[in-house]
């Protein structure tokens, strides 16, 4: 049995009856090795649906190969994993290596996004769609810069217009902002709850901000 054969044989069969991988259809090595390269070339994540077309297989046998693929990968304790992001699968460096991936992108000259940048953009995905005067509101500054920036580099777009009076551009973040995240949809976002301080904290900050009137 050779290689390709073999990694095949694992991940087309169970451990009890050794079944073909999906009832409807048997997913040749072939198949395998055209998968594993269409991803590796590919600069971002590819829609389950077009892999289908291009390996003439079901969405389904495509999603039950990349889960089987993806867990032989972890037990083989590559460096690499192939996730599902942004509505598509894609390589991408394991999480166990970080630090070293960390090291190598620091010595790169790529631009990095500014704080002012990262709160527009937050604002933006929490509560997208939003207009250009909304997050001005939020913020407390004119993001028009930031969101020119931000659009610029594909991480939000113009969705929509507002109904109101003057009929504003509305933004939301693109599929770029979610594969940049590594997460497949918005639904995966921290619940913002989690970075809003209770009551409690607020109630007391106010009162050690508050300026006591001078005595009489």
């Amino acid at each position: 049995m050779t290689q390709d054969s073999s990694l095949l044989y694992k991940l087309t069969t169970t451990k009890d009856d050794k079944e073909e991988f999906m009832t409807e259809e048997n997913i040749s090595a072939e198949s395998v090795r055209a998968l594993e390269a269409i991803l590796l070339v590919a600069m971002e994540p590819v829609d389950p649906t077009l892999l289908s077309q291009l390996l003439e297989i079901s969405v389904a046998a495509v999603d039950g190969l990349c889960e089987r693929l993806a867990a032989a990968y972890e037990e083989a304790g590559h460096g690499f994993q192939l996730v599902k992001v942004a509505g598509g699968y894609r390589f991408q460096s394991h999480q166990d290596v970080a630090s070293y991936v960390e090291r190598f992108v620091l010595d790169s000259q790529q631009a990095r996004i500014s704080s002012a940048a990262l709160e527009t953009l937050a604002i933006i995905a929490y509560k997208q769609p939003i207009s250009r005067g909304q997050v001005a509101a939020i913020r407390g500054v004119d993001p028009d810069a930031v969101m020119r920036t931000l659009q610029a580099r594909g991480y939000i777009t113009e969705t929509s217009r507002d109904d109101g009076p003057g009929q504003a551009v509305l933004f939301g973040t693109t599929s770029l902002f979610l594969e940049r995240l590594g997460i497949e949809s918005l639904a995966a976002l921290p619940p913002i709850a989690d970075f809003v301080p209770d009551a409690a904290v607020v109630e007391a900050l106010e009162q050690g901000l508050r300026i006591a009137p001078p005595a009489q």
